[in-house]
């Protein structure tokens, strides 16, 4: 990736303020880099801004008559949550029925990316995916389901280490047809390596 210098110079300046502000010592051997090191993490983790999904989907769209469901399952997601700047992680289970076409499957989990490499809540992000499946596409159904760790839950607040948070999205056949949705639950869950 390439940073922005000017950014991160702008950033570097405000992160050794909030270690000052913290009682840190900035010129600490530790430290001295720090400020610089937050602003290119930073800028990493929020790249999706500069991302534009539905270009992504358009890029590699082909027309194939397949009709039953494509599913691409266990794609890693990192997120920040905008409420605390902490970070949310997980999987993200993703599938739809083509409708005369079919996207390349690789960009299935760059979508995920974009959208995800922002300030996020788990529940917006589980339907801008959705969202952007269903309008590039135009699938008979789209079915999201992202299963997630939240840090704000797990390293301060409540601080209940095991939970998880699971928020599903459905178009489509997915909505309308219990069989067809069962079908993908069974299909995440399952083990078939």
């Amino acid at each position: 990736m390439e940073y922005n210098d000017e950014l991160t110079n702008k950033l570097s300046g405000l992160y050794k303020e909030v270690l000052d502000l913290i009682g840190e010592d900035g010129k600490r051997e530790g430290l001295q880099k720090t400020p610089e090191r937050m602003a290119k993490a930073m800028q990493f983790l929020t790249q999706g801004y500069d991302q534009h999904p539905d270009d992504i989907i358009n890029s590699a769209i082909f027309h194939e008559e397949y009709s039953e469901m494509v599913i691409v399952k266990d794609i890693e997601v990192y997120s920040m949550c905008e409420h605390h700047m902490l970070p949310f992680f997980g999987k993200a289970h993703i599938a739809y029925i083509p409708n005369g076409k079919i996207v390349g499957l690789s960009k299935i989990p760059r979508i995920v990316d974009a959208y995800s490499r922002r300030l996020q809540v788990q529940e917006r992000l589980t339907i801008e995916i959705r969202d952007c499946i269903q309008r590039t596409l135009a699938p008979k159904g789209v079915a999201v389901v992202i299963e997630a760790s939240h840090m704000c839950m797990q390293m301060r607040g409540v601080q209940k280490q095991n939970s998880v948070t699971t928020s599903s999205a459905f178009t489509g056949l997915f909505l309308k047809n219990d069989s067809t949705r069962k079908e993908f639950i069974n299909l995440i869950q399952a083990k078939l390596s």
